[in-house]
């Protein structure tokens, strides 16, 4: 493959995409296109792992219109490792049989479409294969990613494909001197699930709030009956503080703006 083919990957009028595994071929491409898509750059390792498959996935997209000594070139890519979930950084918000070593997720490492190719669904098809993959293993329990903060059109496919935003990291990423905030995205499968459902977690709030009162009330009670109305309007306020401090600890941060 010449370099100005590389240089040129210009989408045809009416692309025909497939997808398949990326392999030891796609070295060069490979490498040029994740130079070109990201700010972080990966180390030659990663590639001989990524097109040898040493302990990562991966699917590649490719144009079967365009012409054909190009038709089997990449035009986008996902790559993702397998990872333990006793392992894994998330292990906290999963709810899994601990019980299991074998217990497992998927992590997306790395996921990009060359620009004249966007808007076709590529990204989308990808993260479909990703899920597939995921779900026909029996022992996995969701598939996961970070998106840096300012990457607003990952942030908004994600949540179209219904991935969770759980949590966001302060400075996750570190480039060019600077730090960046990351968003921390989960989707589900074979069962898995957060330790707290969306009607747990309104109950658990709930029941915040049902033990602030009676706390608040009791102590009302207690330091009217001994100290007159004036400290009482100041212990009320003093009981409502832990209260307010629990719900915050049990909120889940939302995206408040698109992956590295």
């Amino acid at each position: 493959m010449s370099f100005y083919s590389m240089m040129n990957l210009r989408a045809s009028r009416h692309p025909s995409i497939s997808y398949r595994p990326i392999r030891p071929s796609d070295l060069e491409v490979l490498r040029k296109l994740h130079g070109d898509l990201f700010p972080i750059r990966y180390e030659d390792e990663f590639f001989l792992n990524v097109v040898h498959g040493r302990d990562i996935v991966s699917w590649g997209a490719v144009d079967r219109n365009r012409p054909d000594d190009e038709n089997d070139e990449l035009i986008g890519f996902v790559t993702a490792r397998i990872v333990m979930a006793k392992e894994s950084e998330i292990e906290d918000i999963l709810r899994f049989d601990k019980s299991r070593s074998d217990q497992s997720l998927v992590y997306i490492l790395t996921l990009g479409v060359v620009e004249s190719y966007r808007n076709f669904g590529i990204a989308t098809s990808l993260i479909r294969e990703v899920i597939k993959y995921a779900s026909d293993m029996p022992n996995c329990r969701a598939v996961y990613l970070h998106v840096i903060s300012y990457n607003g059109s990952a942030i908004n496919l994600y949540q179209k494909m219904s991935f969770l935003c759980i949590r966001r990291l302060h400075e996750f990423y570190y480039i060019d001197g600077r730090h960046y905030d990351a968003y921390l995205f989960v989707y589900y499968v074979n069962g898995g699930r957060s330790p707290c459902s969306p009607l747990e977690l309104v109950t658990l709030i709930m029941a915040y709030m049902r033990r602030g009162l009676k706390l608040v009330f009791s102590r009302v009670h207690k330091n009217g009956e001994k100290n007159g109305s004036k400290r009482v309007k100041y212990r009320d306020k003093s009981c409502l503080l832990p209260l307010t401090q629990s719900k915050r600890s049990i909120t889940i941060d939302g995206p408040e703006n698109d992956h590295v």
